[in-house]
């Protein structure tokens, strides 16, 4: 069976992908005793090249309270550090 590949995007504070997920649906890990990782790095070799990543989502926009939250100030904190009244 043919397959192609698609990079996944990476978990954590990698910043490349090392896994890869088959056209069948399976997610294969970067274990070199796993015979599908085998038959991906084959595939490699033979001058193919997988999928890009998919770019992950964009963060929903915070609202202006979520906002303040984050910043660790009140209202009348900030007022004060913006000079207003």
């Amino acid at each position: 069976m043919d397959f192609t590949y698609q990079l996944i995007a990476p978990f954590g504070d990698a910043t490349e992908s090392t896994s890869v997920r088959r056209s069948d649906g399976w997610a294969i890990p970067p274990d070199p005793a796993n015979t599908d990782y085998a038959a991906y790095l084959t595939w490699l070799e033979a001058g193919n090249t997988p999928d890009p990543a998919p770019e992950p989502p964009a963060p929903e926009p915070l609202t202006p309270a979520e906002k303040l939250a984050a910043s660790g100030l009140t209202v009348t904190e900030l007022k004060a550090l913006l000079g207003l009244k």
